[in-house]
Order: C-alpha cells, then structure tokens, then sequence
C-alpha cells in the first residue's frame, strides 16, 4: 500500500531534447543584479552620460535639460509600471517586451511590434558602436593634414568615413564574439565594465570639486577666424551658472545641422531607452518576474539621479562654448584623462553588446513562434548550451548594414522613434488588459492603473512626431504594413490575444436563460413557445442583467437540455459552462411565483388580466416550474418533471459535451445586501471529498473552481472579498511543509488567498471503500465543513465530482451530493472540464 501524499504536490520530469536524448547542461541563469541592474544601467549610461550630458546642457540650458529628463523619465516610468505589471502576471520567457505584447495584443500586433523592437535594438547597437568610434577618434584621431584632432600626442588613427566604418566593424565583431559565446559570458563582462563605469562616476564628481580653473582646447578648431579655440573649465561659479540656464541652439558640429529641441531630446531619450535591456534578458533570467520590476526600477532612479547632479555640476562649472563644441570635455577636465576615456569606451561597448544581445533574443522569440512561417525558421538554431548562435549572426549582419550611415546623431531619431513606438504598444497591452479584465491578469506589482498607461501612450505618441513626424509617421505606417504580412503568414497560435480577453469583458456577464418544455409539435396546432419569449426578454429587462433566451420543445428535459446545449451560441461565442438548481424537496423560490413582480405576474397560458392598469404592459406568461401546481412555501410550486436519475443523465451529458458545470444549493438564502455588509468570506474547497484517496493532488477541476473564485473577487462588489482556501490534511504530517507547496501554487497563480489547514482524519473515519463511501463519513464530512463557520462565508464553492459511469449509481450519487451540502448555505458545487490556469503570461 502507497503511503499518501499531501494534498498539493508538483509533478517533475527530466529535461530531455526532442530525439529524447538528455538535454545538455544549462548555464548558470542570472540574477536580478547581473541579469537586469547592470545591463540596465549600462544601456542608460552609455554614449549620452560621458559624450552627449554637456551637449544636452550646452544646447539647452540647465532649465530645459531639467525639463526634458523630466518629460523623458515620466514616459518611461509609466512604461516601467506596465512592464512591471505584466511581467509579474505569470512565467515570462525569452523575447522580452516582444513576448509580453504579443501575449496580451495577439501574433498579429505583437509580432509587428517584435519586428520593430528587432529593429530599434539593431539601430541602438550601431548607434553605440558608432559612438565608440566616435570617441576613439576624439583621443586618437588625426586630420587629413595629419595633425591630431584635439591635440593629443596619441593621435595615431586615420579618420574619415571608410575609416570610421572598418573601426566600427572591428568593434562589432568584438561584441559579437561575446554574445556568440552566450549570456554567461555576457554577464560577466558587463560586471567588470559595470565597475569600471562606476569608478568612472566617481572621479567625474570628484573632478568637480577637486580640479582648479583650466584652460581646454577645442576640438576641429585650429583656425581663430572659425571661432574659438579654446574654452574654461572655471569651477563652481555662480556667472557660470547664469550663463548656462537658458537655450542656446547652435550648429551640432559633427553633422553640420542647426539643433532645436526635438533633434537634442532625440540624442538624450537615447539615455533612457535602455530600460529594456534586462526584460530583453528574460530568457535568461533565474526569475524573471520578481527580477525584471526590481532590477529596472531601481536601474531608473539611479540613473535619474546621476543625469540630474551631472546637469548642474556642469552648468556650475563649465564654459558654455567648452558644452557645445567639446563633446568629450569630461576627459579634458577629470584629475585623470585616460580614466574618462576607458569609461566612454567601456559603458559604448556594453550598451552595443546589450542591443545586439537583446536583439538576438527578440528574433530568436519571433522565429521561435513561426510568425512570419519559414522566412526565419533558421534562427530557431541554438547551441548546446541554449544560446540562439543564428539569430546572434543574424543580427549581426543588420547592425553593419546600419553602420553604413556613419554618424551618431543621424540615426538618433530613428533609434528613439522605434523605441517610443515599442513603449506605446508595452503601455496600450497592459491597458488593454486592465481594461478588458482579462480573468489571468492578476498581476502582482499593483502600482498601476490605466490612467498611467494612457498617459505613457500619450506622452510616447506626442514625443514620436515631435521629433520627426515624417520618421514617426512611416514607422506606424511600417508597423500596420507587417501586421498584415503576419496576419497571412502566422500560423493559428496556441496562446491567447486582447481580442479574446475583450471578447470575454463583454459576455462574461452574459447569460443563456434556456427553459425547455414538454410536449410534441406533431400533436400541437402551434409552437406554444412563441408566446413566451415576449415574457422571458420582460423578465431579461426587469433584472437588468445581459441574456439571450434560447427556449425549446422536447419531449424530455435531458432531450431538451442536449438540443440548448449544441445549438446555444453566437459565432465563437458559445457558453461553456451549465448552471443548473440543485435537485431537492425544497420548493423553488425565484421571481417567476413572486407575485409581488409588477412587471410579470405568474399565469398560465390561458390566464387573462382585467386590471386596465395592466393593459400596457408587455404580457407575461410563464408555466409552472412544476408540472402539477399548488401553493406552498416560497411560492407557487408542484411536481417536478424530471426524476434524480435524469438530472444526473443531464450533469453526464453537459460533462461528455466538455461543458462546466455548476449546481447552485440554497442560493434562495442569499440576501446580496447583507452579504455584502462588513466583511466578506468566499470558502473554496478544491478537493473531491466524496474520493477521499484522490485528495493528493489538485486536478483541472479543482484549479477551475479556484479560477471562478478568483473572477468573482476581481468583480466590483465582491472586490473586498476575502478568499479562503481550506487545505485538508492529515494529522502527523508536516503541515508546515504542505502549506508552504500551497502558497507557492498561489504565488505562481498571482492569488491572495488564506489558506486555512483542516486536519480531517481525526474527525472523518475514512471509508475503507472509497469508492462507496459512506452516509456516515458523508454527514462527518458535512459537520467539517460546518465546524469552520466561525465567520460564515458570503458563499462557498465546493468540488463537484464526475458522474460515475455506471448508471444504476445515479441515484447514490445524487444523495451523495444533497448529504454533503445539507444546510451550508449558499454553495456551488462546480466541475471544470478544460484548464483555465496557467502560470504562463
């Protein structure tokens, strides 16, 4: 005999391949520290805190600087908090913001927005790399007359544009070397630059107060007649302050273009963009959803912070002609030079190699997923060690073509539209889960609503055409282009989209009211149903609730329940679950007796009215619940027309169809007002107590009742709800141990519930048949439940077990049920069919 087992418990299987070989041994995954703070940081620091901080201010002014990271941090904050909120609905895996659109907006929107994240990660990755040129030749650049640019007696390097694209393609493939190797590798590099960088910082900030007046010449600027050749690092001075508070647009001198508001917020977003760069890490991630919200939040304070000290200490401290024609003046003014540089060349290196790794991830995803069928079936490739080594050369192969453009600024604009187009849709698929109430987005970071979710949409749109409305305009129109193309490429896929979850806002309150009556057409002068409807939609209205009225003709209930069953629907609408009153002695107790109901008065068919007051209103005829009728209490009632073992035959054939269903007892008790008055209790029970032996494990029905529970407290009036979940356990086994595998379920299914230990075998003798089981444990089992009504629930759900397939047991089986739920109160006894829960996003 097997000892049991508690009443949770998790099934585990090896990892095997798909020839059912072994898998090879994984890489170590990353924490939130390796794996999200730092490429963060470094994504957000790179180019624009040591080359593009001064030429923000020097175009600026320290008022507008401090305005636009003002404006540029409430955008990516609002989509931080949607980031966070859907990355703590449930298990992400790789592919990043990609996976968590496509997820909530369907294949179709997210896989157009997959492509064009793709794209922005590939512009990002040249854009950095462009930058590290860029900054090598500030250090080691000679001219065309072979003189140093800036005076450097290191200069050593020919410029040019040939020459700036072969050092950028000598860097890329140094950073391709590295994803190539894989994320482990990744990690760890980025650490020892994460250091390096913060070192960095820091002699920055000491340079402020440590370094006197100097004299720093410019960059390009040999001749007097073209402007000045030198300007002051004067230390903290209050004309220097004065002087850098207000704008002061001027020529970029790397590109020759006048610069305005929206081209130099364009190079600054640049800064802000790398927000992404740890969900981009998501496959990779030893728990992406506690360490993604964790990792990027605190990534963004930090960096906020940093910009904004950097901001005044050099609007204090720094000549307003050193900020606009000296990019790389940081070097020139830090107690030591080449530290400056290591760190420009090491946080440029580290946010290329963050784009182009998160772009491998994004394509490896989208080829994963067969959206676009076999064009990208090859970057499905991995290594042993599970790196997408394909989609890493793939990606490769972009950044160089955009290299090709040759100049940083020029490709800013592109770079920061194609991010703020992927913010967008990150904020409208979290709205549109908010808003649809989607039963699986219960996602436990709450620090959102749809208000900030909007508002990240507005603000990312507004930014996108201020920059460049022609850039924003073809990339939307790019966009809606690939998502026609995905739309006829993709496969069906298994994983749901908005427009299911929106599908279900509207009908998830909408009934099918199906009534079935006797008779035989053949025999009848007219189909006596047609009298009816006008009394049934009065009856729709009067309880203002959404229905459909399906009525039908059979000559038997079971006959007539099959017929609502298989022909109830609309399109792909069709109700899935059968709520049917519970079979008992109790005389019905609903609004079809209540003579009280102006609006429908209980008649039969050939019943007449003389009250003129009544003339107007729409003619309300129901018959009997019960065949024969008589008065008694609660109403109008009398025989029934179906036996217990029909009404079980009907339970069997809603299960055989794959329908839920849910037997309400005792549901005239319920007084809504009272309910919910002072605190609200919601029991849940998700264990077959009839199969005590089977109590070792939660099945579909039982993970569905917990799903119905949890739908009911998401609604507004039961929103104060508070769900109990009773766990039955055996006595002499660890409690602690069983509690704590229940809670972790819960945490993976984002439920707050309490959950409340039951040890049940020192009251309930088990049956040592349990496949009959007892009146005796039936009624102990009855008293358990009882017992625990210390504060009575509002209502309580209850395991409804399967039919048993031998039909002579219908009647047991019935009694069963009516044993167990004697005198509980409101109670559903439910039995899902189809798994609703998954942990999956």
């Amino acid at each position: 005999m097997s000892e049991r087992t508690p009443l949770l418990h998790y099934r585990l299987s090896a990892s095997v391949n798909e020839s059912g070989e072994p898998a090879a041994k994984q890489p170590p995954k990353l924490n939130t520290f390796f794996g999200v703070v730092i490429p963060t940081l470094l994504s957000m620091f790179s180019v624009v805190v040591f080359l593009r901080i001064g030429f923000v201010v020097g175009q600026c002014g320290l008022y507008q600087t401090i305005a636009m990271l003002l404006v540029a941090y409430f955008i990516i904050s609002m989509t931080v908090l949607s980031v966070c909120a859907i990355s703590t609905n449930g298990a992400l895996d790789a592919g990043g913001a990609y996976y968590m659109i496509s997820r909530a907006l369907g294949p179709e929107f997210g896989g157009s927005i997959g492509i064009m994240f793709f794209l922005a990660n590939v512009c990002g990755s040249a854009l950095f790399v462009l930058g590290l040129v860029e900054a090598i030749l500030t250090t080691f650049g000679i001219s065309d007359d072979g003189s140093s640019l800036t005076g450097s007696r290191y200069a050593a390097l020919p410029t040019g544009y040939w020459w700036s694209l072969l050092y950028g393609t000598v860097i890329l493939l140094l950073c391709v070397l590295v994803c190539l190797v894989g994320a482990h590798i990744y990690a760890k590099a980025t650490f020892l630059i994460f250091i390096i960088v913060m070192v960095v910082l820091g002699t920055i900030f000491i340079s402020f107060f440590a370094v006197p007046f100097r004299t720093v010449q410019l960059p390009g600027h040999r001749n007097a007649s073209l402007g000045p050749t030198s300007a002051n690092f004067t230390g903290f001075k209050l004309d220097t302050l004065l002087g850098n508070v207000q704008a002061d647009y001027v020529v970029d001198y790397t590109t020759g273009v006048m610069m305005s508001f929206a081209t130099v917020f364009a190079v600054m977003f640049n800064g802000c963009t790398g927000i992404m760069a740890g969900s981009n890490m998501s496959g990779d991630l030893k728990n992406p959803s506690y360490s993604i919200p964790r990792g990027t939040i605190t990534a963004v304070i930090f960096t906020f912070v940093i910009y904004n000290l950097l901001s005044i200490l050099i609007s204090c401290t720094c000549d307003r002609i050193l900020l606009q024609q000296d990019y790389g003046f940081l070097t020139d003014i830090n107690v030591w030079h080449p530290l400056v540089t290591v760190g420009v060349y090491s946080s440029t290196l580290s946010a290329a190699m963050s784009n182009l790794i998160g772009a491998s991830r994004i394509l490896y995803a989208l080829a994963r997923d067969n959206l676009l069928g076999r064009f990208l079936s090859p970057a499905k490739h991995t290594s042993a060690s599970g790196n997408p080594w394909v989609s890493v050369l793939i990606s490769w192969i972009f950044v160089q073509l955009v290299l090709f453009s040759g100049k940083l600024n020029t490709i800013a604009s592109i770079v920061t539209i194609f991010f703020l187009l992927v913010y967008a849709a990150v904020d409208l698929a979290c709205l549109a889960l908010e808003w649809a109430s989607a039963p699986n987005f219960r996602p436990t970071f709450r620090y959102f609503t749809w208000h900030t979710c909007v508002l990240g949409i507005m603000g990312c749109a507004v930014m996108m055409f201020l920059i460049n409305a022609i850039y924003a305009s073809a990339s939307i129109a790019f966009m809606l282009l690939l998502l026609l193309l995905i739309h006829y490429l993709s496969p069906v896929s298994s994983w749901g989209c908005i427009s299911q979850a929106l599908i279900f806002h509207q009908v998830h309150g909408l009934y099918v009211l199906g009534h079935v009556q006797l008779g035989d057409l053949d025999v009848l002068p007219s189909d006596p149903l047609q009298s009816q409807y006008d009394s049934w939609l009065s009856l729709v209205d009067h309880l203002n609730i959404k229905a459909f009225v399906n009525l039908t003709l059979a000559d038997s209930v079971r006959h007539g329940v099959q017929h609502l069953l298989f022909i109830s629907g609309l399109g792909g609408m069709r109700p899935n679950t059968l709520v049917l009153g519970f079979y008992d002695d109790i005389p019905p107790q609903d609004l079809l007796q209540d003579t009280s109901l102006s609006i429908c008065k209980f008649t039969d068919n050939s019943s007449q009215t003389d009250d003129p007051e009544d003339q107007n209103d729409p003619p309300c005829h129901f018959p009997p619940v019960r065949g024969g009728v008589s008065v008694g209490r609660g109403g109008v009632w009398g025989g029934k027309s179906m036996g217990p073992q029909e009404y079980v035959c009907v339970i069997a054939d809603a299960v055989k169809m794959l329908k839920n269903v849910a037997l309400a007892r005792y549901f005239g008790q319920f007084d809504r007002t009272q309910a919910l008055q002072g605190p609200i209790f919601v029991d849940v029970w998700p264990v077959n107590l009839l199969r005590p032996d089977s109590a070792a494990y939660v099945d579909t029905c039982s993970l569905f009742l917990l799903q119905l529970a949890c739908i009911l407290n998401m609604t507004r009036a039961w929103q104060k709800a508070k769900l109990r979940l009773f766990l039955c356990v055996e006595e002499g086994r660890s409690l602690k141990g069983t509690e704590q595998k229940l809670r972790h379920l819960l945490k993976e299914l984002r439920m707050k519930a309490e959950i409340c230990t039951v040890p049940w075998d020192s009251q309930v003798a088990f049956p040592s048949n349990t496949s009959r089981v007892s009146d005796e444990y039936l009624q102990a089992v009855n008293k358990l439940i009882l017992d625990q009504m210390l504060r009575p629930p509002a209502i309580r759900f209850l395991y409804l077990p399967r039919p048993p397939a031998d039909t002579s047991r219908y009647h047991d089986y019935l009694n069963q049920l009516e044993l167990l739920t004697r005198n509980l109160g409101p109670t559903l006894l439910i039995h899902g069919v189809t798994p609703v829960i998954t942990t999956d996003l």
